[in-house]
């Protein structure tokens, strides 16, 4: 039992934090913070569909969650991903002033 709350823990982690961006947004468009916002949903889809199965494990889940631990967590993660997002707006408008100025000529 312990372990396949290891597996459930290990599981809701990975999705909420390591899942990649889907949505199909230019990469030049300015609202790209939002990097959090899918693995969020699907970590919600999953719980959503335990607990129409299991009530009891997704009471689980939801108590795994909202432990400090996890939120603490997911705090800086959040704040990583914001640190990440920037840099790569910041990259995205060197690239297109290179792209702009070197390869374009204007």
């Amino acid at each position: 039992m312990l372990q396949s709350r290891a597996l459930v823990i290990a599981l809701i982690l990975l999705l909420s934090t390591t899942l990649p961006e889907v949505q199909s947004k230019s990469i030049f468009e300015k609202d790209r913070r939002d990097l959090l916002a899918i693995p969020e949903a699907i970590a919600s889809y999953f719980y959503e569909a335990v607990n129409k199965v299991y009530p009891k494990v997704s009471q689980f889940l939801l108590d795994t969650v909202q432990s400090p631990s996890v939120i603490a967590a997911r705090q800086r993660i959040a704040k990583e991903a914001a640190k990440v997002s920037i840099m790569f707006e910041q990259l995205i408008e060197k690239i297109k002033n290179l792209w702009y100025t070197r390869i374009l000529g204007y």
